[in-house]
């Protein structure tokens, strides 16, 4: 038995090895890219090396919320300043039970229309449409049935007048040159049928006219651990897959597509609970089987300001609906794998998200109980095990460093000395403790999902420091 045992212990060993050398030379290889890529954007910037900004390509702007009276206005507010010419704003209030719709009517003076509304892609039925013209740009706000998240932009998507939209959540802010930097690659390619923009942590931000006038580490440690999650992870794969077209993944927060192919493609799926995975991945499916040319971009530079939770509770249950996101996203369109129609995307991005972010938990948890069993029956060298973890927690930590100080830098950001050593000193609690516990959220998290998949994932959400 002992025999046994030792040998499936060496099997276990020789497969982390692999694991761990393929995800850590993938994650250098990231942040490598990842930071000089910054850096070039910010050379480019400063060499006014771009395009003018006499340049626009006609956007929609779409804001779902359901029970955001506290945040909505802020949001809308901030869409307002943004430095771009050619716009509108259109909320979709998905069957709120707050004041969400009367505060955004008293706030905008909005009043209500009656105006018909075609449905392009399915979505609930409207229930009533207000709309204002007294602003920079025109407002719209449409209250309907509650079908989710995924309803909501479909409805967005039906209103909405431009053949671009963009999608940004109800608590989230852009920067004002965001809408200007995420349109850039669709002016300069025209194949481009997406675009991906950065999204960064607001709390502790104070934000005046689409400018951080102020910056600091948020005050709960949780929601510091995650400026540099955000930071690493944003950093890490999409700059490196936007290189070879390779990116299954627009944050929700934060994505901008061309109206006619997502129609085409038949509009967020209502049925999964991460609608925004699931729409990239179906705009390449949809691409390549029509054979239509199309590229899918990411811009580093291109800043969204958002709230992340606060509360263990609220970010365990985040995690969870991002990873049965995932795992729907995945098995519906399974047939990606190991298909040579679909190149790099097959080969590189899905083969990356189905072992090292769907499985990954698993394979987490199970390396821990085989550490725990080889402790039992004697099988383990301590020394080398505690070595090899303290390297592992080292090199993660450089990395999220890395790509924290890398963001910082580049959009000229002030740090104190007290954020900088908060920083340091979370990176480390950051990859063991926050990484081990939302390991086991996410493992969970399959468990009962069916019943979930058109609930918002409610978090509790604080007013956004706008000037």
């Amino acid at each position: 038995m002992r025999d046994f045992i030792q040998f499936f212990l060496l099997c276990v060993e020789c497969f982390f090895i692999l694991y761990m050398v393929g995800y850590s030379s993938f994650l250098f290889l990231s942040v490598t890219v990842g930071s000089s890529e910054l850096y070039a954007a910010r050379r480019r910037n400063q060499l006014k090396n771009e395009l003018g900004n006499d340049y626009y390509v006609p956007v929609s702007i779409l804001v779902p919320a359901h029970n955001e009276e506290v945040t909505i206005e802020s949001t809308v507010k901030s869409l307002l300043a943004l430095d771009y010419k050619l716009y509108e704003i259109v909320v979709v209030d998905d069957g709120s039970t707050d004041n969400t719709a009367q505060v955004l009517k008293d706030a905008f003076h909005m009043w209500r229309i009656d105006r018909p509304i075609q449905r392009r892609v399915p979505c609930q039925a409207e229930e009533e449409v207000y709309e204002t013209r007294a602003w920079k740009v025109p407002i719209t706000l449409v209250r309907k049935k509650k079908g989710g998240k995924a309803d909501a932009l479909n409805m967005g998507i039906n209103v909405a007048n431009y053949p671009y939209f963009l999608c940004i959540d109800a608590d989230s802010v852009l920067q004002h040159d965001s809408l200007e930097k995420i349109a850039r690659p669709v002016l300069e390619d025209p194949t481009v049928v997406a675009v991906g923009g950065s999204v960064r942590p607001c709390n502790g931000a104070e934000i005046a006219n689409g400018r951080v006038v102020r910056y600091r580490m948020p005050r709960k440690l949780l929601a510091c651990m995650q400026v540099l999650e955000y930071d690493r992870s944003f950093l890490a794969s999409r700059i490196l897959f936007d290189r070879f077209n390779g990116n299954i993944i627009i944050s929700g927060a934060f994505g901008l597509f061309l109206k006619s192919v997502v129609i085409a493609a038949g509009g967020y799926d209502k049925d999964t609970m991460g609608e925004d995975m699931e729409l990239a991945v179906k705009l390449h499916v949809y691409c390549r089987e029509s054979q239509r040319p199309y590229r899918i971009r990411y811009v580093t530079d291109a800043i969204c300001w958002t709230q992340v939770p606060e509360r263990l509770r609220d970010l365990c249950r985040q995690r969870k609906r991002w990873h049965i996101g995932l795992f729907q996203s995945m098995m519906k369109h399974r047939n990606i794998l190991a298909n040579p129609k679909y190149g790099a995307v097959s080969f590189i991005s899905y083969f990356y998200f189905l072992f090292y972010e769907l499985f990954s938990p698993y394979i987490e948890v199970f390396g821990v109980l085989t550490t725990l069993l080889a402790f039992a029956v004697e099988l383990i060298n301590v020394p080398f095990m505690i070595l090899f973890f303290g390297i592992y927690v080292v090199y993660a930590a450089i990395l999220s460093l890395t790509a924290f100080f890398a963001r910082v830098h580049t959009v000229d950001l002030k740090l104190y000395l007290s954020d900088i050593l908060k920083a340091v000193g979370l990176c480390v609690i950051e990859v063991t403790f926050l990484r081990f516990v939302m390991a086991w959220v996410r493992m969970t998290a399959l468990i009962g999902y069916r019943k979930k998949k058109h609930t918002w994932g409610k978090i509790e959400r604080q007013k956004i420091q706008i000037k």
